[in-house]
């Protein structure tokens, strides 16, 4: 069995190396706006983030 470099090998193998073009992608998409439920996981998220940073900066200057 050979080792190939990338290109190589992936034109051995039948694969297209072409990436799609990302900008072109994103042009096609469709705004969707959140969901509620989108929404409120986001803040529960942040807050469950600062609550647990502020708790830890706490309890380390307690420990202190």
């Amino acid at each position: 069995m050979g080792v190939f470099p990338r290109h190589q090998a992936a034109a051995y193998c039948g694969v297209n190396m072409e990436e799609p073009k990302l900008q072109q992608e994103l042009e096609k998409m469709e705004h969707e706006p959140l969901l509620p439920v989108e929404k409120k996981l986001i803040i529960w998220s942040i807050g469950v983030g600062l609550g647990g940073s502020g708790l830890l900066m706490l309890l380390s200057e307690l420990i202190r």
